[in-house]
């Protein structure tokens, strides 16, 4: 029988006032910052998605899926609060199961977001794994993703509208493959949310690489898998390289390999333990993060990827990725200087 009790089955650390940027991926966190310094940009998109109402979602959520509670879903319920309180969020986000076979999971809403889970995924998750995606779509909330998703879909949508005009379809495409790039990037980020939240590595892994193998766990191998990610990164020529590059337009998550390693390469640093013993910025503190200072971790973050990676391509493009690179920091020191940031 489920352990339908109301304590969690094990200990585990609450991290009291954390910032998100504990766990955001520095390309991820660089551009939070500058959003968060823009009084009044989360207003403009929220009167600019209005078709997207969150009111309306809630609504439709409400009527078609089912709420977790004390007597529906309980351990999800349970696993929702568990993440609350170890994020120290201030209101528990209500979670959903919506009857789907496809395996998703999702954070909507700016206000009072919400969190969405299929059939399919409960099907697929064991109850830690389950933990790390509620605790994933949890660090979506904290990190407020929401607001740069939806600028991700309004540009989208306008760029199918004006495809019949070259030039600006360009522009937004450029503009659109820019927001991908940190929507892939911010998956990252919920990923070491999740394994803040579940606090269980094991399970973390494994409910990523189920995502690429199905429920068939015992024909798979993490070490195998992890293999795997590192042949993807050093096999083949330029040409691959090229390949793997175009195989990511339009997506707005990395492969599963990529996420594994990423998560495993994470916990190995040394930061994830640093947060589980306390050493973490406070979101008290938010206010006071330099554009300038999250920039170049950012730019730093990218250049070390560049340098650990064995991919042909990118040492062919090394060169010019470091000069946009440079570029950009040069441009974002010049407004930081000019707003005291």
């Amino acid at each position: 029988m489920p352990n339908m009790t109301t304590t969690p089955d094990r200990n585990r650390v609450q991290l009291p006032g954390i910032s998100s940027r504990a766990y955001e991926h520095p390309a991820d966190r660089s551009a939070l910052v500058a959003l968060r310094t823009l009084s009044g940009f989360d207003t403009v998109l929220k009167q600019m998605s209005g078709l997207i109402s969150e009111r309306r979602l809630r609504l439709i959520y409400l009527a078609s899926a089912v709420r977790t509670s004390d007597t529906q879903f309980r351990l999800l319920h349970d696993m929702g609060r568990d993440a609350a309180y170890t994020l120290d969020l201030h209101r528990i986000p209500e979670v959903y199961v919506e009857q789907n076979p496809m395996v998703q999971a999702k954070a909507i809403g700016f206000d009072d977001p919400f969190i969405v889970v299929t059939t399919g995924l409960l099907d697929l998750m064991d109850e830690e794994e389950q933990r790390f995606v509620i605790g994933h779509e949890t660090a979506h909330i904290l990190s407020g993703h929401a607001v740069y998703r939806t600028m991700l879909d309004i540009l989208t949508r306008l760029a199918t509208r004006v495809a019949w005009i070259p030039l600006g379809y360009i522009g937004l495409r450029a503009i659109v493959a820019g927001l991908e790039e940190w929507h892939r990037k911010s998956e990252l980020s919920a990923d070491r949310g999740g394994l803040l939240c579940g606090q269980d590595p094991d399970a973390a892994l494994r409910s990523l690489m189920k995502l690429a193998g199905g429920s068939r766990l015992h024909e798979m191998n993490i070490e195998a898998f992890l293999d795997q990610a590192r042949e993807y990164d050093t096999a083949g020529d330029v040409r691959d390289g090229f390949l793997k590059v175009l195989n990511l337009l339009g997506t707005t998550h990395p492969f599963a390999v990529s996420r594994v390693a990423e998560l495993d390469k994470w916990r190995r640093s040394g930061d994830y333990e640093a947060i589980l013993a306390g050493n973490y910025p406070l979101r008290a503190d938010d206010a006071d993060a330099k554009i300038s200072d999250e920039v170049r971790a950012a730019a730093r973050s990218y250049r070390e990827s560049w340098s650990q990676s064995q991919d042909p391509f990118i040492g062919v493009l090394r060169d010019v990725a470091e000069g946009a690179v440079n570029a950009g920091e040069r441009i974002f020191n010049r407004f930081s200087r000019r707003d005291g940031n």
